[in-house]
């Protein structure tokens, strides 16, 4: 849930979950207590009697008065009776009332001596002449909050006598009624607040402290620490955020980690090859200073053998080179439009020489139009063609060695086999051909050298030109190296 959805919630909740509650609250403990104040003769489906002590006291007070009416009609002697009187006033002592008797111009009986002595003065007089015909009187004094029901009958000696219920006005079942809200009402507001400050707790602090441990797993380098996913709320869309920096943190430093590794391994590889030639050089260097080389035929042994191997340095320096270039993006092209069949008849004629100076035989054929044109580097281009023919020599060992090159016509593109007759690759490593650094052979001590980088450079140049490239091949049979590059085609 989204944090403005969550804010109206709660904003709602706090004035409407309280108001419903309360109000349920009211009308549940005001029918409790109405059902319990039945036995009091009060019944009353308008709730008057909770909020109006006034009307709850008079129907108390004609409850008792009526019973009194009874018992005159019985027996007057019964209101003479002090033991009958106590029993009345004890019905009516749970509801802050009281009975007063008074007989001619003194109290007769009362159920509490101190305030009857304060309102006896006050009290009406004798109506002798209302008796059963005019209804009970009531008199409401502010000044005390009393009400004072009066019944004037007389006594069997014929005395002047009058029954009088006095009531406080704050009535009891109010105050049950104050009391009982009050708590209520505190009961709702604290589950109000328990239910709002757990839901914001859930939805908002929980979240944030995840998101902290986190972030404090990230700083301490732990890069597998998840977080679940969270909705389409701004928790889960942080949620998500924090999910992409760590899945770029990790992927980047699974790279630097490769990359570091990578440059470990070429270092090793690029100071193996190097002291190669080098101390070839210095070897047959020392041999023309001591005069080994007394001979026209052997110093010019040594002297090709020299230049062969300084050779191999330069290659091994261009390729340092490059792959410079293809760690940062940085390789230089500069595309031209090429056409097939005079381009790589250059080529064949330039690799043809090399290779006949190592007694392989070359066979070429272009299956192409004459007038088939691409967009390439020719540079570029061919170190492609020279990387892949340089590794074909590199495992040529049978006495006749042979490498066929091939240009194929695929409608929209070219493509390009350069086989060789050699020991060919296992089926294992034919994946990883094109990987840095990889070789077949792991052993630093092996004659072929290299740095491992040649065919991962052959593919960057290929895919750069938009095209791609694969390999097949057939262990003791040889190896078939396949690129495609796409014609040029003049737009409409």
């Amino acid at each position: 849930m989204k944090f403005k959805t969550r804010l109206i919630v709660t904003f709602l909740t706090i004035i409407l979950l309280p108001l419903v509650l309360a109000c349920t609250a009211f009308l549940c403990i005001g029918g409790y207590l109405t059902k319990g104040q039945e036995e009091y003769g009060l019944r009353n489906s308008d709730y008057n009697l909770l909020i109006d002590p006034t009307l709850a006291s008079k129907i108390i007070s004609d409850r008792v008065l009526f019973e009194v009416k009874g018992i005159l009609e019985g027996d007057s002697y019964e209101l003479e009776n002090i033991d009958r009187l106590s029993q009345i006033n004890e019905s009516i002592e749970d509801k802050s009332s009281y009975i007063l008797v008074r007989k001619q111009d003194e109290i007769y009986y009362t159920g509490n001596e101190l305030a009857a002595g304060q309102i006896f003065d006050k009290l009406p007089d004798f109506q002798g002449e209302n008796i059963g015909q005019e209804p009970d009187q009531s008199f409401y004094y502010s000044d005390m909050k009393k009400l004072v029901s009066q019944m004037d009958f007389y006594f069997p000696d014929g005395s002047e006598g009058s029954f009088f219920i006095i009531t406080r006005a704050n009535f009891v079942l109010s105050r049950k009624l104050f009391v009982d809200m009050a708590i209520a009402i505190m009961v709702i507001l604290i589950f109000t607040s328990l239910f709002l400050t757990n839901w914001i707790s859930r939805g908002v602090f929980v979240p944030i402290n995840q998101l902290n441990i986190a972030m404090q797993n990230i700083a301490e380098g732990n890069l597998e620490y998840m977080l679940p996913d969270k909705g389409d709320s701004e928790i889960g869309e942080l949620y998500r955020n924090y999910e992409d920096m760590r899945l770029r943190l990790k992927e980047s430093t699974d790279e630097k980690i490769f990359a570091e590794k990578q440059n470990k391994e070429l270092v090793s590889n690029i100071s193996h090859d190097l002291k190669t030639p080098i101390t070839a050089i210095k070897g047959y260097v020392e041999g023309i200073m001591d005069g080994v080389a007394d001979t026209p035929e052997k110093m010019d042994k040594y002297i090709r053998t020299i230049y062969n191997k300084a050779n191999d340095m330069d290659r091994l320096i261009n390729e340092l080179t490059v792959y410079s270039g293809i760690d940062s993006n940085r390789i230089p092209y500069h595309f031209h439009r090429i056409n097939v069949s005079e381009y790589f008849g250059d080529c064949i004629e330039e690799v043809g020489l090399d290779l006949e100076s190592k007694n392989i035989e070359l066979n070429y054929s272009n299956l192409v139009a004459p007038d088939t044109v691409i967009i390439a580097d020719p540079e570029q281009l061919k170190r492609v063609i020279n990387n892949i023919i340089g590794n074909s020599v590199k495992y040529l060992h049978k006495e006749k060695g042979e490498i066929d090159i091939r240009i194929l016509d695929e409608i929209d593109s070219i493509r390009v086999e350069i086989e060789d007759n050699g020991k060919g690759i296992a089926a294992k490593d034919l994946p990883k051909i094109f990987e840095r650094f990889y070789r077949s052979d792991a052993s630093r001590n092996s004659s072929q050298g290299g740095s491992g980088i040649g065919l991962s450079i052959v593919k960057k140049i290929v895919e750069d030109h938009g095209g791609y490239i694969w390999a097949t091949s057939k262990e003791e049979e040889g190896t078939c190296m396949h690129f495609v590059i796409r014609k040029y085609q003049e737009a409409e």
